[in-house]
C-alpha cells in the first residue's frame, strides 16, 4: 500500500551549486549525499518533516538523468511515493495495465528498493514506488 510521499526529484546540471542554493538560500538542511550506480546518478537529500527534496545529476556524465538534462535542463523529475510492499502495489497496478520501465524493482538510493512508472501512464509524470528495507 502507498503510505506517503517519500520524496520529490530535481534533476540539477550542477549538483554542488544546486546543495549550496537549498541549504544556504532557502536554509534547509542537507543530510547526505549518495552515488546510485544503478541509476547513474549522484544524489542528495534535504529532508522535511514527512518527505524530501532530492537532486539528482548524473553520476560521471551518464544515464537517464544526463539525458534528461540534455533535452530539458534542470527541473522536477519524478514524484516518489512509498510502499509498504512494493511487490503487492506493482502487481495491482501492473493489473490496473500501468505500464513499467522496468520489469522488476531495482536497488535505489539508501539500500531502498525502486521502480519507475511509465509517465504515459500517469499523464506526463514519471512516478517512482520505493520501499525501505527495513519495511
Amino acid at each position: 500500500m502507498i503510505t506517503g510521499l517519500d520524496h520529490i526529484a530535481i534533476a540539477v546540471p550542477d549538483l554542488q551549486k544546486a546543495i549550496e542554493r537549498f541549504a544556504e538560500d532557502f536554509g534547509l538542511t542537507l543530510s547526505g549525499q549518495e552515488d546510485v550506480a544503478a541509476a547513474q546518478t549522484s544524489t542528495a537529500f534535504f529532508p522535511l518533516s514527512s518527505t524530501s527534496i532530492e537532486l539528482v545529476h548524473p553520476l560521471e556524465g551518464a544515464g537517464p538523468i544526463a539525458k534528461y538534462l540534455e533535452k530539458k535542463g534542470g527541473g522536477m523529475h519524478h514524484l516518489c511515493f512509498r510502499s509498504d510492499n512494493l511487490d503487492e502495489d506493482v502487481e495491482r497496478l501492473r493489473n490496473k495495465g500501468y505500464q513499467f520501465l522496468t520489469e522488476t524493482p531495482q536497488s535505489g538510493a539508501h539500500g531502498c528498493r525502486v521502480i519507475f512508472i511509465h509517465p504515459k501512464s500517469c499523464d506526463g509524470v514519471l512516478i517512482e514506488l520505493n520501499q525501505p528495507t527495513n519495511a
